[in-house]
């Protein structure tokens, strides 16, 4: 997700450089759409669902049913939050719109590798031993 946000946030101050009518600035326009595109099906076969995934696999049962309330909320929150604030930044710069994303990114990946515990072939109180 973040390198594809990446090649949109570069392919956004690239065209603030070329004149609209070379073929370079079509190209350009291309690229970042599919640049959009990859993002949208990495976050669909990753991020996306993670909230899901890590709520199955290391909450317990008599909890999962107000966790994945919650975690459904906060999906869609945050949604809206990126939906609402969507036009606002790109109307401030396309390219640093697409940046802040790419950032946001790599702090996810980050957090995600420091503090969301491997849960292949670990009982669920292994699981939960790793947060005491």
């Amino acid at each position: 997700m973040a390198l594809s946000l990446l090649v949109v946030s570069i392919s956004f101050y690239l065209k603030e450089y070329i004149s609209p009518d070379s073929d370079l600035y079509a190209t350009l326009s291309l690229v970042s759409v599919a640049g959009v595109v990859v993002m949208v099906i990495a976050f669909s076969l990753g991020l996306g669902a993670m909230s899901w995934i890590i709520m199955s696999e290391i909450l317990p049962i008599n909890i999962k049913g107000l966790a994945g309330s919650f975690a459904t909320l906060a999906n869609w929150f945050f949604s809206w939050l990126v939906t609402l604030t969507a036009n606002l930044l790109l109307d401030w710069s396309s390219g640093g719109t697409f940046t802040i994303y790419t950032a946001v990114c790599v702090f996810t990946a980050g957090f995600v590798a420091i503090w969301v515990p491997e849960t292949k072939g670990k009982t669920l109180e292994e699981i939960q031993q790793f947060f005491r």
